[in-house]
C-alpha cells in the first residue's frame, strides 16, 4: 500500500449519507398494529412464510442513565433487515418500550402473531443488569424505559425471554442483544461446516432458538462517538461480510462467530460477544442463497483457499478505492478478506487507513491500525498510519512513537519525515526536531513548500 498521505490525494471516495425515504419509511407500529398469523399448512415456497424483525431502542430512560446514540443505531439496525426482505419490521423506542408495552409484545401479541413456519429476530439495544436466582446463579435482564438498571422488578429477564421463546411458534428465532446479557441454558452448537448437507431444510427445517450478546459478565458493550462497536460490526456481517463460507447463504451461527472474532479483536479481548443456542438444533437463515452452493458446501475451506480467498476480496477493495468508488464496500471487502484470513496484515493496514481517511471513525481506525501493526510489523504503513491516527485522535505521544517505529522499519520513509515535522511544529513545541525532520524530508527528495520554507528559515539563523 501506498501511504496513507498519498492514498488521500488519489482518492476522492465521495460518500453517501443514508437518507431516510419519506415514502419507504414504516413509522413505528402500534403493538395492536401487528398483522395476526394466518393458518400456514404445508410448506412456504421459500424457508419461510414470514419474516419478523422486532426492533427495541431505549436511549432516553426515565430512571436510569441516556444511552446516546442507542436509537440511531437500532434504526440502522432496522433498516438493514428491511434491505433484508424482512416482511415486518417493528419498532420501539424509548416510551414505546416500557415495561407494560414490552411484556405485552412478549406474552401475548408476538406469541398470538408469529406463525409455526416464519422467522423471528429481536434486536434489543439498551441497558441491561443482573440477579441472582434462588439457586444463586447470576441472570442477566434487559432494562425497559421506565426501570431501574439496579432493580428487576420490571425488567425483561433472561427466564421471561426463554419464556417467551417457549411460547413462540416461529421456526427460528434469534435474538441480538446489544449489552451485556447471560444465565442463558444452552443446547450444543453445531459446527459451521457445510459438507454432508443434503440440502438447506437439513439445518433450516429444524427449530432454533439462537441468541447473541454483546458482551460477557463483568464487560461493557463500548460506545464511543455516539455509536455501539457491536452494532457497526453487525451492519457489515449482515451486508455480507459474516458469510464466512463464501457460499451465498449467511447463518445466525456464522453471524455469531463473525461478530464474537471482530469485536474480541477490535476490543483486545475487553469485550467479548457470545453465540449461544437455547433450544433446537437447527439455524436461522438470514440470507437465503443458491441451494446447489449449499449443497455442495460451496466456498473455500482449506487454508490455502481461505487466504487466496482473503487476497482477492483485499484486491478488490484496494481496486475500489482507487476508482473513487464505495468506500463502504471496500470496508465490506475488507471485512470479508480479514474473516477469511484473521492475521492477513495487509488488510488492516488498508482498513485502519479507509476508517481514518475515507470512511471516519477514529476508534475503529485505533483498534484496526492496533492490528495492523500486531500482523504486519514489517510494512511501515502500519505504523505510520498508526501515527495519523493518534495524532488526529489528539494522542501527540504516541502519534509520535509510532511515526519513529515506521522509521525503524523504513528510515528512507519520505512522508513519515514530513508528518514528524509537522507533528513537532504544530502539537509538540520541538523546533529544532522539527527542522531535522523536514530536512531529512528534503534531503530523500521531497518537495513540500512548508519544509522548503521552515529549513531555509532555521539556515537563516546564525547559530548562537
Amino acid at each position: 500500500m501506498t501511504s496513507a498521505r498519498h492514498l488521500g490525494k488519489n482518492f476522492l471516495v465521495r460518500l453517501l449519507s443514508l437518507l431516510l425515504l419519506g415514502a419507504h419509511v414504516v413509522g413505528l407500529l402500534s403493538v395492536v398494529a401487528l398483522p395476526t398469523a394466518e393458518a400456514q399448512l404445508g410448506k412456504p415456497e421459500g424457508l419461510y412464510y414470514k419474516s419478523w424483525a422486532i426492533i427495541i431502542g431505549i436511549e432516553n430512560y426515565v430512571l436510569a442513565p441516556p444511552i446516546p446514540g442507542a436509537i440511531s443505531d437500532a434504526k440502522k439496525v432496522a433498516e438493514a433487515f428491511r434491505r433484508l426482505g424482512f416482511d415486518e419490521v417493528v419498532e420501539f423506542y424509548d416510551k414505546d418500550a416500557s415495561s407494560r408495552r414490552l411484556h405485552q409484545l412478549l406474552n401475548d401479541m408476538l406469541p398470538r402473531k408469529v406463525g409455526r413456519m416464519d422467522r423471528l429476530v429481536l434486536f434489543y439495544v439498551g441497558h441491561a443488569g443482573f440477579m441472582q436466582d434462588f439457586d444463586g446463579h447470576d441472570r442477566g435482564y434487559l432494562v425497559p424505559f421506565d426501570a431501574q438498571v439496579n432493580n428487576a422488578t420490571k425488567s425483561i429477564t433472561v427466564e421471561h425471554l426463554k419464556e417467551f421463546t417457549r411460547r413462540s411458534a416461529s421456526k427460528h428465532t434469534l435474538l441480538i442483544l446489544d449489552a451485556p446479557v447471560f444465565g442463558w441454558e444452552t443446547t450444543e452448537p453445531s459446527g459451521l461446516s457445510l459438507e454432508g448437507r443434503l440440502a438447506p431444510e437439513s439445518d433450516t427445517d429444524r427449530r432454533a432458538v439462537q441468541v447473541i450478546s454483546a458482551a460477557g459478565k463483568g464487560e461493557t458493550a463500548v460506545r464511543a462517538e455516539k455509536s455501539s462497536r457491536f452494532v457497526q460490526t453487525l451492519l457489515i456481517g449482515l451486508s455480507g461480510a459474516a458469510d464466512l463460507d463464501g457460499n451465498g447463504w449467511l447463518m445466525a451461527s456464522e453471524l455469531g462467530t463473525y461478530l464474537v472474532r471482530q469485536v474480541e479483536a477490535a476490543s483486545n479481548g475487553t469485550q467479548r460477544p457470545s453465540i449461544l443456542r437455547i433450544e433446537g438444533d437447527g439455524d436461522t437463515a438470514l440470507v437465503e442463497g443458491r441451494r446447489s452452493a449449499f449443497m455442495l458446501g460451496a466456498g473455500p475451506r482449506t487454508p490455502s483457499e481461505r487466504q487466496r480467498e482473503a487476497k482477492a476480496h483485499y484486491e478488490r477493495a484496494l481496486a475500489l478505492l482507487q476508482e473513487g468508488k464505495s468506500g463502504e464496500e471496500a470496508l465490506e471487502r475488507l471485512d470479508r478478506a480479514i474473516s477469511y484470513d484473521p492475521t492477513y496484515g495487509s488488510a488492516y493496514v488498508l482498513k485502519s487507513y479507509v476508517r481514518l481517511e475515507v470512511v471516519p471513525n477514529l476508534d475503529e481506525a485505533l483498534a484496526t491500525g492496533l492490528l495492523a501493526v500486531k500482523y504486519a510489523p514489517g510494512n511501515p504503513d502500519s505504523f505510520y498510519t498508526l501515527g495519523l491516527i493518534h495524532e488526529k485522535r489528539g494522542e501527540f505521544a504516541e502519534a509520535e512513537a509510532a511515526l519513529r517505529q515506521a522509521l525503524v522499519v523504513n528510515s528512507t520513509y519520505q512522508d513519515v519525515y514530513f508528518t514528524l515535522g509537522a507533528l513537532y511544529a504544530d502539537h509538540l513545541n520541538d523546533q529544532a526536531k522539527s527542522v531535522e525532520a523536514f530536512r531529512r524530508y528534503l534531503e530523500l527528495g521531497g518537495t513540500d513548500p512548508r519544509a522548503r520554507a521552515t529549513v531555509s528559515q532555521a539556515d537563516r539563523i546564525p547559530a548562537p
